[in-house]
């Protein structure tokens, strides 16, 4: 398989959780995605990612978590973030390089938080610490139309909110085909995903993360905002900040040279 690419899953507390894992280093790196996991795992997508993230192959083996299969009514990102510590200990993880984008970013800061012996280098991108009123007028759209089961219009007005004009313009066209494939069958994992964004509160805390820490943002971030990034970093004793000028939420896909950077930091 291409880069060691493998589509698992493992047991955690009373659920599966879908992972996807790639590449033959010999440090680990664990990627946390965002609320469109709630959608959908990244169960089959170990082939796809090996060949999106190929950059990191070669020094690390990664790994990528889906949130459980089943989650609980008021499930918080600090929940998430112990649920993934169990994972790391099933799969005999002792340490690795996290990077966390969107909500996966809030689950990060949790695992930096409370299990520090298990992150080297902590990766925060395009994500807050803490409730703003953007946040919560966004994910508050999102929680509408998933409710409503309208999931065309919920991944348009997320594509809308994540990427550039010059990016959008490429791919409108396509926006008619939405919704015809895809669509899961409940929206309640998305939901209670949604919810604890909403709640994720752990700025009073950052200052306990002591692994050295690169946060990364947008200043055109019409999701977490544009000062959430610089929040973080002013809270975080061992961090650096790198804003991208002209790009929004989707920084991490749109910047070419997002994946470098990140791998010159942990490469240090």
């Amino acid at each position: 398989m291409f880069y060691h690419a493998h589509n698992g899953s493992v047991r955690v507390g009373n659920s599966e959780m879908d992972y996807i894992s790639f590449g033959y280093g010999n440090r680990n790196l664990i990627m946390l995605p965002g609320l469109g996991d709630g959608l959908s795992t990244v169960r089959g997508m170990a082939l796809l990612f090996s060949m999106m993230y190929r950059i990191y192959a070669k020094e690390f083996t990664v790994y990528v978590f889906s949130r459980k299969n089943h989650l609980q009514e008021g499930y918080s990102t600090r929940e998430m973030a112990k649920d993934h510590a169990e994972a790391m200990a099933v799969l005999g993880i002792a340490k690795a390089d996290v990077l966390g984008i969107s909500q996966g970013g809030m689950i990060a800061q949790y695992l930096a938080i409370d299990y520090p012996n298990l992150v080297s280098r902590l990766i925060l991108a395009v994500t807050s610490a803490k409730p703003n009123e953007i946040i919560k007028s966004v994910v508050g759209v999102w929680t509408e139309m998933a409710m409503q089961g309208n999931y065309k219009d919920l991944i348009i007005d997320t594509a809308e909110k994540s990427y550039s004009e010059r990016y959008l313009k490429k791919y409108r066209p396509i926006y008619p085909f939405i919704g015809r494939i895809g669509k899961p069958k409940s929206f309640k994992r998305f939901l209670i995903q949604a919810a604890s964004c909403i709640s994720h509160n752990a700025y009073t805390e950052l200052n306990k993360i002591v692994c050295p820490t690169l946060v990364i943002g947008g200043d055109c971030d019409k999701i977490v905002g544009t000062t959430a990034a610089s929040a973080i970093a002013e809270k975080i004793s061992h961090s650096e900040l790198f804003i991208y000028n002209g790009l929004g939420h989707a920084a991490y896909e749109e910047a070419k040279d997002f994946n470098e950077r990140v791998l010159e930091f942990l490469m240090r």
